[in-house]
């Protein structure tokens, strides 16, 4: 499963739609998020890794980095 995947998931499983979370980003950071234009950036491989840190905020989850065994 690649990131586009995973944060979809995220998404439905948390009971949001991806409009609400643009929406709620665009409310965080004053710059202008969409639905269509999150959608975008997440099939085109270009969320940068401070929006999916947002995006992680906003639905309670954390990035992290795990060193493989």
């Amino acid at each position: 499963m690649g990131v586009r995947e995973d944060i979809k998931t995220i998404i439905v499983q948390s009971n949001w739609t991806i409009s609400e979370v643009a929406a709620e980003m665009t409310n965080i950071t004053g710059k202008n998020y969409s639905g269509s234009n999150v959608s975008q950036k997440l099939s085109r491989k270009t969320l940068k890794y401070e929006e999916a840190k947002l995006i992680g905020d906003i639905l309670g989850y954390d990035l992290k980095f795990i060193k493989r065994q």
